[in-house]
């Protein structure tokens, strides 16, 4: 039986460490024990890997995913989601706090934690709510969820509207040093909203939720930011007005990040003319100029991570009248080719990719385990990918649900193996678990 694995000869891109070369990487009871100049290592006992061609990076790292368990095991389950997120080259994710019931004290993080033990396909690392039940009216115990390794803390799914709780619960978060992270979208602009605010929406006859509906919160939590001193992340941006608030917040020293979706970075608005359910997502797809500028601001850091805001819907639920399906799409699978379009255009690096997708999110989570460096003694938690591989992606998913934009879409790039504290949770493209 082999002694560990030698991947031999890949590209080796660890952001963490600044490296970018062609290297083996020799990884033996769950740590990472040497790196070598490529092709100069003996495999001994362990199984050797041609990693010729491909790139070796830390494992990726989402900081945005529902697994919907408990109490949405139609839509997903940790089991399935954690297993479309090793195939999509994750080996930590972070679970939202919208379940049933929701992750707003320890009994129901604790939970979630078992699940994701016991499924073994990536680390999990529950969002506990900002407030109980996702109501926006009492803030949660977050001293004791903080007690239970929670490290973020969200109502996503709903925007904490009301700005002295929010103030609360900055300052209540800075006794733990935890993150708030902001589903930013005033209620009071998007009652009944179907799409993006503009000439598409008044051309389909959908009602549209205008993008100052998310600039007047990213504003607002940046003045609170300011003023608590309080450690903020921003969900999802969708518009060029929040990006540039961003950018400037980060020019004044304010303890803010934010991340993107890859469908935010692929599809805009007018992707809705055909009226299909997968399009619809929260917040909406917006214009180009919109895209645009969320490209711009995850080249130049502005945008510190990619999440996929993975957000599974059973069938039923999608195929209905648009006004009627919830939103939200699959994220985990497709998540490297999309970003990687980026790359192939020119227009993204690939270590800037990596760094988005792994290091990034690992730094704002604050786990050491995940995003690099990789080095003699590191977890081995590392994804191996072919950034030229050409397919289109078809159901069925990992996932327990199909609901993606991306169908029928040839996307370049694919992961080929990852690896999870040194043991394959996927192997030649295949789950193991």
């Amino acid at each position: 039986m082999a002694d560990g694995f030698l991947l031999r000869g890949g590209r080796l891109i660890d952001p963490a460490a600044e490296r970018d070369e062609q290297v083996d990487v020799l990884i033996r009871d769950g740590v990472v024990v040497s790196i070598e100049t490529a092709g100069g290592s003996a495999a001994g006992d362990a199984e050797a890997i041609d990693c010729d061609g491909l790139v070796v990076a830390p494992g990726f790292v989402d900081l945005h995913t529902h697994l919907r368990e408990p109490g949405g095991e139609d839509r997903e389950t940790v089991a399935s989601g954690t297993r479309a997120a090793a195939l999509g080259g994750y080996t930590a994710v972070s679970a939202m706090a919208n379940t049933e019931p929701v992750a707003d004290n320890a009994a129901v993080i604790q939970e979630v934690l078992a699940l994701a033990a016991a499924a073994g396909s990536c680390d999990v690392y529950p969002v506990g709510a900002i407030t109980k039940g996702l109501a926006g009216e009492s803030l949660t115990e977050m001293g004791e969820m903080a007690s239970n390794g929670v490290r973020v803390f969200s109502d996503d799914g709903n925007c904490v509207s009301n700005p002295r709780l929010m103030r609360m619960a900055m300052e209540y978060s800075r006794a733990f040093d935890v993150v708030l992270a902001q589903h930013a979208q005033e209620p009071a602009l998007t009652e009944d909203w179907q799409m993006h605010e503009g000439p598409t929406s008044w051309l389909l006859g959908l009602a549209g939720a205008p993008s100052e509906a998310e600039e007047m919160i990213v504003s607002r939590d940046l003045m609170l930011a300011r003023l608590t001193g309080a450690r903020i992340h921003m969900c999802h941006l969708s518009s060029k007005g929040s990006v540039e608030m961003v950018r400037g917040a980060k020019s004044r020293g304010i303890r803010v990040t934010a991340e993107v979706t890859p469908h935010h970075l692929t599809f805009t608005d007018a992707d809705l003319a055909d009226y299909d359910t997968n399009f619809k997502v929260n917040p909406p797809l917006r214009s180009e100029p919109d895209r645009e500028a969320l490209i711009e601001g995850l080249v130049d850091g502005t945008i510190d991570a990619v999440a996929t805001d993975h957000a599974p819907h059973a069938a039923q639920d999608k195929d209905k009248e648009f006004d009627q399906a919830p939103p939200g799409m699959l994220g985990l699978e497709t998540a490297l080719g999309a970003v990687l379009a980026l790359v192939h255009a020119g227009r993204l690096s690939m270590p800037r990719a990596v760094e988005a997708l792994s290091t990034s999110p690992a730094r704002i989570l604050r786990t050491t385990e995940h995003g690099g460096p990789v080095q003699a003694g590191a977890a081995a938690n590392l994804t191996v990918f072919d950034p030229n591989a050409e397919w289109v992606v078809e159901p069925p998913f990992a996932s327990v649900s199909s609901n993606s934009a991306f169908i029928g879409r040839a996307l370049k790039g694919r992961v080929v193996h990852t690896f999870l504290r040194g043991v394959p949770t996927v192997f030649g493209g295949k789950a193991v678990r």
